[in-house]
C-alpha cells in the first residue's frame, strides 16, 4: 500500500515518504489528535498477503511494545498493517568519529540492546543504518523487524515467548536474517543464534564508528560472508588513541567462537563508562606523623569522636625526634590507659591550660581530652571523667591525673 502526501490513515496524514526496507515502507506522518509527527511503517502490498512476513510485522510492534528505553525508538499505535513510531529527528550512524564520541555513542547503543536483552530480545538487524543520533547527541536503535524473544525455560502459559507469533527462540538453521557485513559468523552461516550475534554487531559498528571504514565490505554479498566467517581482523587499525581497555573489549565482542565471545553486553556499558580504565582515588587518612601540626583543640575535638582514635601531637612529633611524649612516662603496672599533660608547661605569666588525655602509652593514641584553665583546680573532676570514659571500655582501667 503504498501513500502519497497528503492520504490520510486513520488520525494520522501523510506528509512526506522517508525511505523503504526489507520489512516496509516508512512515512512521515502528522497525529492530527495530538497535533505531533510521527513515523508509521507500512508493509508493501507486495508482502501484505505473505503470512510469514505479515507474522513478523506483528512481532515487531509486540517487541516494540514492550520496550521503553531513551535509546529505543518508542511505539504509540498499531493500525492496519501500519506501525505508528516515534519520528527520530537526525542522521543515521557513522565514522570515523572521535574517539571520545564513537565511545559515547556505543555506551548509548550498548544501554539499549541491554534494555532488550534483559526482556529476552535481540535486534539480530544491528546495523549504521538501524541507529540514528539526535541533534541532541541521543542515541535511537531503531527497526527491532528481526528480533525474535528467546523462549525462556521457565516461561509459564501466558508468558510473552508463548505468543503464536513469537514461538521461535533463536533463528532457524539455515535461514540468513540481517545485513551481511554487520552479522555474526554464527549468522552468517545460517545456524541458531542468540543475543551474542548482537553483541558481534555491536562489535563490528564499533569497529565503524572509530576507524571510518567497514569491517567486511567485500565486492559480493557471498565474498562478504566469507570474510566474515574467515578473514583476520587487524586491532592495530584502530586509531592510536583508543584505550587499552576498548581494545580489549573490541577483541572479545569479534570472538568468531561464540563460547569465548562476550557473553553480556552489561559488560561492555561498564567498560564504555570508563574506556580509560581509572580506578577511582579514595581518600586515605592522613598519617599520624602529619598530624602534629594540627592545633591542639582541634585534636582534643577528633579525640572526643567514639569511633575513631587519633594520635596525639606528642606522639606524631615522637616519631621525628626525641622531644617531650605522653608515651614517655611511666606506665602504671597492669593498667589500661594513662592520663598525661597534652602539652608541656606554658611560658611564665601566662594562662595554663593543662589538659587531662586518656590514651595508650604504648603507642601514643588518645581515647578522650579535657583541658581546663587555671593551675590544676579540677583534678578530681578530671580523674572522675577520665574514670567514667574508660569504663566504658575496660573495667579494669585505671585514671591518674597529673
Amino acid at each position: 500500500m503504498s501513500l502519497a502526501p497528503g492520504d490520510k490513515l486513520g488520525p494520522y496524514e501523510i506528509l512526506a515518504p522517508l525511505g523503504a526496507g526489507g520489512m516496509g515502507e516508512v512515512y512521515r506522518a502528522r497525529d492530527t489528535k495530538l497535533d505531533r509527527e510521527v513515523a508509521i511503517k507500512i508493509l508493501p502490498d507486495a508482502l501484505a498477503h505473505n503470512p510469514e512476513r505479515l507474522a513478523r510485522f506483528e512481532r515487531e510492534a509486540k517487541v516494540l511494545a514492550s520496550l521503553n528505553h531513551p535509546n529505543i525508538a518508542q511505539i504509540y499505535g498499531v493500525e492496519d498493517r501500519a506501525l505508528v513510531m516515534e519520528l527520530v529527528e537526525g542522521e543515521t550512524l557513522g565514522g570515523p568519529l572521535p574517539v571520545a564520541t564513537a565511545l559515547d555513542y556505543a555506551r548509548q547503543i550498548a544501554e539499549a540492546l541491554e534494555a532488550a536483552h534483559d526482556k529476552g530480545i535481540t535486534h539480530r538487524d544491528l546495523k549504521p543504518a538501524n541507529v540514528k543520533v539526535t541533534p541532541q547527541g541521543v542515541v535511537k536503535v531503531l527497526d527491532f523487524g528481526l528480533a525474535a524473544v528467546a523462549q525462556a525455560p521457565d516461561a509459564g502459559p501466558d508468558s510473552r515467548a508463548n505468543s503464536p507469533t513469537l514461538t521461535i527462540g533463536v533463528t532457524e538453521a539455515g535461514v540468513i536474517m540481517g545485513t551481511a557485513g554487520y552479522m555474526s559468523p554464527e549468522q552468517a552461516a545460517g545456524k541458531p543464534v542468540d543475543r551474542r550475534a548482537d553483541i558481534w554487531s555491536f562489535g563490528v559498528m564499533l569497529w565503524e564508528l572509530l576507524t571510518g571504514e567497514r569491517l567486511f565490505d567485500a565486492e559480493t554479498i557471498s565474498h562478504t560472508l566469507a570474510d566474515v566467517l574467515r578473514a583476520p581482523i587487524d586491532l592495530d587499525k584502530l586509531p592510536r588513541e583508543t584505550p587499552t581497555k576498548i581494545r580489549d573489549l573490541l577483541r572479545r565482542c569479534l570472538d568468531r567462537n561464540v563460547r569465548k565471545r562476550l557473553r553480556d553486553i552489561g559488560e561492555a556499558r561498564i567498560a564504555l563508562e570508563n574506556p580509560q580504565g581509572e580506578e577511582p582515588v579514595a581518600a586515605s587518612a592522613p598519617s599520624p606523623s602529619r598530624l602534629g601540626w594540627l592545633h591542639q583543640p582541634r585534636l582534643r575535638e577528633c579525640s572526643q569522636l567514639r569511633s575513631r582514635r587519633w594520635p596525639s601531637s606528642t606522639s606524631a612529633k615522637s616519631r621525628r625526634s626525641r622531644t617531650w611524649c605522653a608515651s614517655r612516662f611511666p606506665r602504671p603496672r597492669r593498667a589500661a590507659s594513662i592520663t598525661a599533660p597534652a602539652c608541656p608547661p606554658t611560658a611564665a605569666g601566662s594562662h595554663s591550660r593543662p589538659r587531662a588525655r586518656t590514651g595508650e602509652p604504648s603507642c601514643g593514641f588518645t581515647l578522650w581530652s579535657r583541658s581546663n584553665r587555671g593551675l590544676w583546680p579540677a583534678r578530681k573532676a578530671l580523674r572522675g571523667k577520665c574514670s567514667g570514659r574508660l569504663t566504658a571500655g575496660s573495667s579494669r582501667s585505671k585514671c591518674q591525673a597529673s
